[in-house]
């Protein structure tokens, strides 16, 4: 019997945890996942896992953030890592050798660009303070990554999905589905949470057309569909994507 995946992160935002959600979901894996606790028992199961010394003793080294993964005694860290663990195991890092790398090459930018890049647009200062006692900044930020970085991003995805002389397809590896795609997939959806209007004006230009067929496709795969449609998917919030009407600039100065 193959051993279940235990996917460990906070509850009450979809967060960086939800790149491993969307490999497992889109795989059909068996895996348990804390999101499914209330808030305070599940805070308390995260952190008892970062802080538990007995985890050394199985070979694991101290943590220092969720998401962790458990699969037997293994347990690991940091998104792109547990997604470069799973990709292989669930058939979605490519079929040639070294494939596994360039997909999550891939993958690495987008979290690099359209997450992490993201998150810094409403706390741009420090994360560990509020958004309002960084407001000022933020709206700064926001201008700035939205009418410079952002169609920069978008112009990198259309330039990937565009090298058909690679490999012919839909896909941002040609015609093999990678959870490249997923982590795209979960990056765009969350800056249309965060910037409405700058990613509307985004898709009305259509200058990125192909980018926005492949959020739209991803959506439409059947695991994905129903996962999206359930329960488990959680809405956005607090976390790496937020959004603020006064930060809701335009695309074009």
């Amino acid at each position: 019997m193959a051993v279940p995946y235990e996917l460990i992160y906070y509850t009450g935002v979809p967060g960086l945890g939800e790149h491993v959600r969307l490999i497992l979901e889109e795989a059909g894996a068996v895996y348990t996942d804390t999101r499914s606790l209330p808030m305070d028992e599940c805070r308390k199961v995260v952190t008892s896992y970062l802080a538990d010394d007995t985890l050394i003793s199985q070979g694991n080294p101290p943590y220092y953030a969720p998401p962790l993964l458990k699969h037997g005694e293994l347990i690991i860290s940091q998104t792109s890592n547990i997604l470069l663990y799973l990709g292989p195991k669930l058939g979605l890092a490519g079929s040639q050798e070294n494939d596994v790398y360039r997909v999550n090459a891939l993958a690495l930018t987008a979290l690099d660009g359209l997450s992490n890049e993201v998150h810094d647009s409403h706390h741009p200062i420090s994360g560990e303070l509020s958004y309002e006692v960084q407001k000022e900044e933020s709206l700064r930020r926001c201008k700035e990554w939205v009418t410079t970085r952002l169609p920069k991003h978008l112009g990198y995805w259309q330039k990937v999905l565009d090298s058909d002389k690679r490999s012919p397809g839909s896909w941002l590896f040609g015609s093999a589905f990678t959870y490249a795609d997923l982590v795209l997939f979960h990056c765009l959806d969350g800056v249309q949470y965060n910037f409405p209007k700058a990613m509307g004006q985004a898709k009305s230009s259509g200058k990125y057309d192909r980018v926005f067929q492949l959020w739209e496709a991803v959506k439409a795969r059947p695991n994905i569909a129903a996962y999206l449609g359930s329960e488990r998917r959680q809405k956005y919030d607090w976390g790496t994507y937020q959004y603020y009407a006064v930060n809701d600039v335009d695309l074009y100065k």
